[in-house]
């Protein structure tokens, strides 16, 4: 089984399960246990690489959430690449 976590708690799961072998992709926020920064990651922030104020942060999410995006990219290039059987997510509460 090939599997993508788009929660560093479902991350955690994966490795006391002793599947990390199985995991191909993981969020910007994996970074335990430590191997998981080895893993690619298929989910950023929005922000990732800026440093926004928390103005810009809530004008920016409240924009997307107009739109209907959400508050986080996936990454399609990596995600394709990990052919993944399953994915670890959940829904994201209202902002």
């Amino acid at each position: 089984m090939r599997i993508c976590s788009f929660l560093p708690s479902a991350t955690e799961i994966v490795y006391q399960l002793g599947l990390d072998g199985q995991l191909h992709g993981v969020t910007f926020e994996c970074d335990y246990p430590a191997d998981a920064k080895n893993k690619p990651i298929v989910v950023r922030s929005v922000f990732d690489g800026t440093e926004p104020t928390s103005g810009e942060i809530s004008q920016v999410i409240g924009e997307r959430l107009k739109q209907g995006l959400g508050i986080y990219d996936i990454d399609q290039e990596v995600l394709a690449a990990a052919k993944p059987d399953l994915l670890l997510t959940q829904a994201i509460c209202e902002v």
